[in-house]
């Protein structure tokens, strides 16, 4: 699937069986909310907290998908095209940073 294909999957979703998008507000909140939740399974999977029962079942791909799927729902709720934002986001990054991780020596 295309991100594009993405972006029109999920606003078909949203028109089929969601009656419309949350306000953009309300978006963002679900958004960090989304994000928190994955963080927390990182931060104990693989950082130095031990994982809590509860968690041991949660699955990354999912609270990933959760958090994608969210950022979709707010591309399309403000007009952005995620595949050619994405494209110039790369080459924003490329001109800026094309020496500057190669030349850091904390990453060697």
């Amino acid at each position: 699937m295309t991100i594009q294909e993405a972006q029109d999957t999920v606003d078909q979703w949203i028109k089929t069986y969601g009656v419309r998008y949350f306000s953009e507000l309300t978006n963002l909140a679900i958004l960090t909310e989304e994000v928190g939740e994955l963080a927390r399974i990182i931060a104990r999977r693989y950082g130095d907290q031990s994982e809590k029962e509860s968690d041991k079942n949660r699955n990354i791909d999912d609270e990933m998908a959760d958090v994608l799927w969210v950022l979709i729902c707010l591309a399309n709720q403000t007009g952005v095209n995620l595949t050619d934002a994405l494209e110039k986001n790369i080459q924003k990054k490329t001109e800026r940073d094309s020496g500057r991780h190669i030349q850091n020596p904390k990453l060697r």
